[in-house]
């Protein structure tokens, strides 16, 4: 995302994941063992006091002094001498809170299956899957032959390890891998692997018969696709701000040097790669927050030129699939949202070349006219939010997105349903869903569904309440089979509830907020509460399961979360209104929600905390400076807070691409708005609440700086004695710890600072 996912075992596996931490890693990311001696009373620790060098940062004649703006120097020894120095107090301020962190990651861990495997995927003669072992931080990812004639899977068939990343982690602090994809033959293994945690991924390429990989390496890669026959890898490559920016050509069998195939040379702008649901077309779309430009080429002519599905324009953005001759379009040329669209492919569309910015991209397969002739499937609608189309041989599967509820159907694109006589709008049947207010999500890259000649589509299911399902919907009888739900041991989901609540919005918008808690404590009055929120980018968070929470469903806490505009829960209109000039909206509507739920005797403010990550970082880091009154505290995780300087420094990843999400502060107007709510700028003299801020060193997303330097200023400003602490990993990115047993040491560490500001630290 940009500025954009178990009782008796305890004792013995603690030991062996214990082991397994890096123990630098942990020293520098705060955990266990660091900093001075056992019990330190947290009243007598001073914190850093981060030396102040004014630096004018005025603009459009507001005069702003920066003190901390010198923080950004990564290779100032002082920097880093602050930054450790940071990461020890924050040691030394939870070593009082050990007993509890230890409690509760033991708990996590119980409720982790020692042993998990995904469900299999075929994909021509293999099945592939995703598995852990217990004590390893990292998967294995496996394939099995199928069986028979029927190409069946046998899960007692011998498993060959394809790629263990155990193994490739040896000697690393940090360990990413972002992409891994088989050859369409079977024989070869493409993937990823960034080691710094700054995105700095490298394309790698093994030959699965041998196990070794190829010595060719894709520097600064992110994004790749295989040709119909395996001999070719289109790529991805990133600029030094980490914009994808070119697309090369690269043949494995190095007969050929890699080729520059397509250079996005517009700011604004980046690539993405991917392949039609039927592997006829590869897809390079290049998109913005508010246009997008899809090429095609055919997957079996990678010498052939890519060409344009429609030409660029502003404003437009939309969604291509292909399948029997026909490219189907989800497009926005009606409205904010999106209607669907057929039309055929046309004859000699891999053949005709025209004149392009690049010799290697041919003209626009479609005309205005062409889209004006199309056959209109789904007709653009205020109330219904065409999200995601997922064609298969026989079969078209739509996700949308009503009333806050995501929906899944068939559609029927004859039109002759519901009795018509003469073709109409497509018709869709809807999937029976068990619960109406859950997270039912079809694939993005085709992960979960590897054949197109399929009678059945395989989705991922999950609500706040019930733990991700992968399940199976048959077309022949428009049965939902559930083939694997993730284990979460000594979870029993009867004992808790769920609920939606609406917050009224100053403007009179109504905000959804979702609530879980234990069934015991319904009506006792008001609670510990955790208020999470996101709010950017159009992404929709929906209602999903996390299994660390139960520690604090159990400890008496109510869980809610705010579905603020800016996201996209409630339809694209909802992100609109939270952007640009109309970002205030989503601070308000937080705010809204937190009030509403002391309103209503969910909470009092002394027992309410917020968090959010990343965007949601700005978002919570805002509302503490509109009203610090009515929280508790804050935990703001890689949080994005000095908004202006962030997004005047173009040489920095994501400043240019985000000018449509947040606005251009070399523009007066922008800058205004963005002014009145940057968190750094706004923080003043007062009382504040009990504050964590979390970061990466290496994080490209969110710089490390921007929640040093907000530490930093509110230590100076605030007039109480709540505690800031700020945690900052200093061998990861914006994705906090690699390993899995280490991010559920770096969430218990979270979770004990929010029980310990409860008051329910010896609970």
């Amino acid at each position: 995302m940009a500025r954009m996912a178990q009782m008796a075992l305890v004792l013995a596996l603690g030991a062996v994941m214990a082991a397994c931490q890096s123990p630098a890693s942990r020293m520098q990311a705060g955990g266990p063992g660091a900093g001075g001696g056992a019990g330190a009373d947290a009243s007598s620790l001073s914190p850093p006091v981060a030396r102040q060098i004014p630096k004018d940062v005025t603009v459009h004649g507001d005069t702003r002094i920066d003190p901390y703006y010198w923080l950004r120097e990564r290779d100032n020894p002082a920097v880093m001498a602050h930054l450790q120095a940071e990461a020890a107090y924050t040691d030394r301020w939870f070593q009082r809170l050990q007993p509890l962190q230890d409690t509760l990651y033991q708990e996590m861990v119980a409720r982790m299956a020692p042993f998990d495997e995904d469900v299999p995927v075929r994909r021509g003669a293999w099945w592939y899957a995703k598995r852990t072992i217990a004590g390893a931080q990292y998967p294995q990812y496996i394939r099995r032959a199928a069986q028979g004639p029927q190409r069946l899977d046998d899960a007692q068939a011998p498993a060959q390890v394809l790629l263990d990343l155990n193994e490739l982690a040896k000697g690393r602090q940090f360990l990413s891998v972002s992409q891994v994809e088989p050859s369409p033959d079977g024989r070869r293994l493409l993937y990823s692997l960034d080691d710094s945690g700054y995105r700095d991924f490298q394309l790698r390429i093994r030959d699965l018969a041998s196990g070794q990989d190829l010595p060719w390496v894709g520097e600064r890669t992110d994004g790749a696709v295989w040709s119909a026959d395996g001999r070719t890898v289109f790529y991805i490559r990133s600029d030094e701000a980490r914009r994808r920016s070119q697309l090369w050509r690269h043949a494995v069998d190095g007969a050929a040097p890699d080729v520059l195939v397509f250079e996005e040379k517009d700011p604004l702008f980046n690539l993405e790669l991917h392949a039609t649901a039927d592997g006829r077309w590869l897809q390079l779309v290049s998109y913005a927050k508010n246009a997008t430009e899809v090429m095609l080429l055919p997957a079996d002519r990678p010498d052939a030129a890519w060409r344009p599905v429609l030409a660029r324009r502003a404003g437009q953005e939309y969604r291509v699939e292909h399948r029997n001759g026909q490219l189907y379009l989800l497009i926005n040329d009606r409205g904010p949202d999106f209607r669907l669209v057929r039309v055929a492919m046309p004859q000699g569309a891999a053949a005709r070349r025209g004149k392009a910015a690049s010799p290697s991209v041919g003209a626009p397969l479609l005309q205005a006219g062409d889209l004006a002739r199309a056959r209109e499937l789904l007709p653009y609608s205020e109330t219904v939010s065409p999200e995601r189309l997922r064609p298969f041989a026989r079969h078209l599967v739509l996700q949308w997105r009503e009333n806050g509820a995501v929906k899944l159907g068939v559609l029927d694109e004859s039109g002759l349903g519901l009795g018509r006589r003469r073709p109409g709008p497509a018709t869709v049947t809807p999937f029976a869903m068990p619960d109406p207010m859950s997270s039912a999500q079809l694939d993005e890259q085709h992960e979960l569904n590897g054949e197109f000649d399929s009678d059945e589509v395989r989705l991922k299911y999950q609500t706040l309440l019930t733990p991700p399902t992968v399940m199976d919907y048959r077309f022949s009888d428009r049965r939902l089979q559930v083939r694997k739900q993730q284990p979460v041991l000594g979870y029993d989901p009867s004992r808790y509830a769920s609920e939606r609540v609406w917050a009224t919005a100053a403007d009179g918008t109504r905000v959804p907020v979702a609530l879980i808690y234990a069934k015991a404590l319904r009506g006792e009055g008001p609670r510990p509460l955790l208020l999470r929120g996101y709010g950017s980018y159009g992404l929709s968070i929906d209602h999903r399961f996390n299994a660390q929470d139960v520690s604090l469903l159990d400890r008496g806490v109510v869980l809610a979360t705010a579905y603020v505009r800016g996201g996209g829960e409630m339809g694209r209109r909802w992100y609109l209104d939270g952007k640009l000039d109309k970002k205030m909206n989503s601070f308000t509507d937080f705010i809204a929600s937190a009030e509403m739920l002391v309103r209503s005797g969910w909470t009092r403010p002394e027992q309410l905390i917020i968090t959010g990550r990343s965007a949601g970082g700005l978002l919570v880091g805002a509302a503490t400076d509109l009203r610090p009154d009515l929280f508790k505290a804050v935990v703001a995780e890689v949080p994005f807070v000095d908004v202006i300087n962030t997004m005047l420094d173009e040489t920095i990843p994501l400043t240019t691409e985000e000018f449509e999400e947040w606005g251009n502060p070399k523009r007066p107007a922008d800058y205004a708005w963005m002014r009145a709510y940057s968190p750094y700028d706004n923080l003043k003299p007062g009382a504040y609440p009990a504050v964590l801020a979390r970061a990466g060193l290496n994080d490209s997303q969110v710089p490390y700086w921007e929640p040093a330097k907000f530490v930093a200023r509110l230590r100076s400003v605030k007039t109480d004695t709540r505690p800031v602490l700020f945690d900052i990993n200093l061998t990861a990115g914006h994705g906090g710890a690699s390993g899995r047993y280490d991010a559920l040491r770096e969430r218990a560490r979270v979770y004990a600072f929010m029980l310990d500001q409860w008051g329910l630290a010896g609970r």
